[in-house]
């Protein structure tokens, strides 16, 4: 589930893939190199300007500010073409997870600018509610993988898909971001191994409600 450079235009830009488009890409790039370089805190509107190409009033006019800029290289990340793994089990698909996860911070240049937009939802209220929107809805597609289990009855009825495409990538990201520990192809492995060990045995099934309780005579 990284965070790419290379995306799609944003629905309803003017002029897909004119102008507009790529000022917009040239931005983003700019937002990314320099969270990168220098994190959230030593971010500038003028660095953004400079390593853009785009003049800092357009910036001010059409993002309003760092915390606008941030915010929208986020959602741009967002509108990219990437699906969840199909290897046709469970099993197979929670390992190709988590091992994405991995291989995309596996290379330090390419893992400081996610790392740097994880800084920066800690500073800025507006970035913390793009990162959200961000995964929350990189999550939304992987709960495709736990559909297609319990469509082959790989999984418990009533599984909860959302819940478990977090429990597959949470230790991964405590790693990341919190102990600071290193991540391999065997941690992958053990936190997609976890996961479907307690979608086994029924962890992720939503207790049912009274009104169900009643409704089904339990």
């Amino acid at each position: 589930m990284p965070i790419e450079r290379d995306q799609t235009p944003a629905p309803g830009s003017r002029r897909p893939g004119g102008r507009t488009a790529r000022t917009r890409a040239a931005v983003r790039d700019a937002v990314l190199t320099g969270l990168a370089e220098h994190g959230y805190p030593a971010l500038t509107v003028e660095y953004v300007a400079e390593h853009s190409g785009v003049h800092k009033t357009t910036l001010y006019r059409r993002w309003g500010s760092l915390e606008g800029l941030v915010a929208d290289a986020l959602d741009l990340a967002g509108e990219d073409t990437w699906t969840p793994p199909d290897t046709g089990s469970l099993d197979g698909d929670l390992r190709a997870l988590a091992h994405e996860v991995v291989d995309s911070f596996a290379d330090p240049a390419a893992a400081a600018g996610p790392t740097a937009f994880v800084g920066a939802a800690f500073q800025s209220e507006r970035a913390a509610g793009a990162l959200r929107a961000f995964y929350a809805e990189r999550f939304t597609r992987c709960e495709a993988v736990v559909e297609r289990a319990l469509a082959r009855g790989e999984a418990p009825e009533g599984t909860d898909p959302g819940a478990v495409v977090r429990a597959v990538s949470a230790p991964l990201f405590l790693r990341l971001f919190v102990t600071r520990e290193p991540l391999d192809g065997a941690t992958a492995d053990q936190s997609a191994r976890a996961a479907l060990a307690a979608v086994r045995a029924g962890a992720f099934v939503a207790p049912p409600t009274p009104g169900q309780e009643h409704a089904d005579g339990t």
